[in-house]
C-alpha cells in the first residue's frame, strides 16, 4: 500500500512512536512523517507509506499553523512544560494589547534560535542528547517565517496564540522568546499543529482511531491525492512512457491548460496516477532535456494501489 495517512497525534507520544505504529499496521519499514511534533504537541501529522515516501520532502515544504498556550512569568529548560524550571519572575500590570504589540515584532522573517532540546544536531549528536547530559552548546540562529500570530485569549499568567509558520519554526524558542521581550519570561504549557501545509483538523484521524479498523478502511490518500495544493498536469501516453526511463517532457506534451511559473513544483500525472513530481525549468529546452527538472519519479504502474 502506497499513499499518505492524515493522522490526529496524541498527546505524550513522539512522531516517531507514530511511525513505529503505522509500521506495525501496515507491516511495511518505508514509513515517514511530515514535520516532527514534540511529545506534548497534538495534531496534524501527515504520515506516508511505502511509495508515498518519495514526497515527504514536498509536502514538509508547506506552511504550518498552530494553536499554542503560554505560561508567563516561568522560564524552563526545554522553553515547556515538560522541563525544569529555571526562573520565576514576577508579572508586571499588562494588558492584551501589549501582548499584541509584542507578538508583532516576531511577524515576517525573523532570526530564531533553535531550542537546545530539539533533534539539531551538532557533530552529529542530537542536541537533546546534549541537553540531558547538562552540555548547552552556542546554536547559530536560523532564518524562520512567522505569517501571522493572532491572540485568542489572554487569562494571565496564560495567553493562547494561533501562528501561521513556514518550515524549521520552534513554537517553543517562539514562546521563549516572546517572554524574554515581554519581559516576564515564558514556556509553552500546550500546542496543537491545527494545519500542516495543505491538510487541517478537518482531514486528521486519531491514531487509536485507526489501529481499530480493518486496514482495507483505514482512509489512505494516493500519492496523487497527497499532492493536493500543487498544480497537477496531464502528460500525454508518450510523455507517460518516456519518464519510465528518466526522460522529462517538453512543455507541449502536457495535455491541458499549464499555467505554473518558472520554478513552481508540480505532478505530472497519466490516466489518474501520479507518474512524477517536477520543476518547471523551460531553459532547460534548449539544452533538450525537456521543460521540466525531475524531482521525484513514482513506480511505474505501482504509484496508487
Amino acid at each position: 500500500m502506497h499513499g499518505l495517512l492524515i493522522i490526529d497525534k496524541p498527546q505524550g507520544l513522539t512522531s516517531h512512536d507514530v511511525v513505529r505504529r503505522v509500521r506495525r499496521l501496515f507491516r511495511t519499514k518505508r514509513v515517514g512523517h511530515t514535520g516532527t511534533l514534540d511529545p506534548m504537541a497534538t495534531g496534524v501529522l501527515p504520515v506516508a507509506i511505502g511509495e508515498g515516501t518519495k514526497l515527504v520532502q514536498f509536502l514538509m515544504a508547506g506552511a504550518k499553523s498552530y494553536r499554542a498556550t503560554l505560561k508567563l512569568g516561568e522560564t524552563t529548560d526545554t522553553y515547556d512544560a515538560e522541563g525544569t524550571i529555571l526562573q520565576r519572575r514576577p508579572l508586571p500590570p499588562l494588558t492584551s494589547d501589549d501582548i499584541v504589540r509584542c507578538c508583532q515584532k516576531f511577524i515576517g522573517d525573523i532570526q530564531q534560535t533553535p531550542p537546545m532540546f530539539s533533534a539539531i544536531k551538532k557533530n552529529g549528536i542530537p542536541l537533546h542528547q546534549l541537553a540531558r547530559q547538562g552540555i548547552e552548546v552556542e546554536r547559530e540562529p536560523r532564518n524562520v517565517e512567522i505569517s501571522r500570530i493572532e491572540v485568542l485569549e489572554v487569562s494571565l499568567p496564560y495567553v493562547t496564540l494561533e501562528v501561521d509558520c513556514g518550515k524549521g519554526t520552534y513554537i517553543r524558542s517562539l514562546a521563549h522568546d516572546l517572554g524574554e521581550e515581554l519581559g516576564t519570561g515564558a514556556h509553552l504549557t500546550a500546542l496543537r499543529r491545527t494545519r500542516n501545509g495543505f491538510f487541517d483538523e478537518a482531514d486528521a484521524v486519531p491514531l487509536d482511531r485507526l489501529e481499530s479498523m480493518p486496514v482495507t478502511d483505514i482512509p489512505l490518500l494516493s500519492p496523487l491525492e497527497a499532492m493536493k495544493g500543487f498544480a497537477l498536469l496531464p502528460v500525454s501516453i508518450d510523455a507517460a512512457r518516456a519518464l519510465k526511463f528518466g526522460i522529462p517532457p517538453a512543455l507541449e506534451a502536457i495535455e491541458g491548460p499549464c499555467s505554473i511559473a518558472e520554478g513552481d513544483t508540480a505532478g505530472l500525472i497519466y490516466d489518474g496516477r501520479l507518474l512524477a513530481v517536477v520543476q518547471f525549468a523551460p531553459g532547460r529546452q534548449k539544452e533538450r532535456r525537456g521543460d521540466f527538472e525531475l524531482l521525484r519519479v513514482m513506480i511505474p504502474g505501482d504509484g496508487d494501489d
